[in-house]
């Protein structure tokens, strides 16, 4: 099946699904404590796993990418805000860039 609106009414449908099925089936508070954790990192972990890949691979080589993700988590885990462990890693890839490659 080649047909690209079979394909588009399959992502609508499933869209639908996603987002209708739960306000519809779910009327209640949820309080099993798995399905409600579980729910609350949902978020978290999309943001995550699109923004990995994105670090490793914006870069020219996955190095320098590998090193600014590391300094730029050991410098918010000892709580520099987002400004400079935005500017810290971008001189670290600036200076692996111009040193690795």
């Amino acid at each position: 099946m080649h047909n690209p609106y079979f394909y588009i009414l399959i992502m609508a449908g499933v869209s639908f699904a996603i987002r209708a099925l739960p306000l519809t089936l779910i009327r209640r508070q949820i309080r099993n404590r798995f399905i409600r954790s579980f729910l609350y990192y949902v978020p978290y972990v999309t943001l995550a796993v699109m923004t990995f890949p994105a670090i490793l691979h914006a870069t020219q080589s996955p190095a320098a990418g590998l090193l600014a993700l590391c300094a730029g988590v050991i410098a918010a885990w000892l709580g520099a805000d987002l400004f400079r462990v935005a500017v810290l890693c971008c001189g670290i890839v600036l200076a692996a860039e111009f040193f690795l490659v």
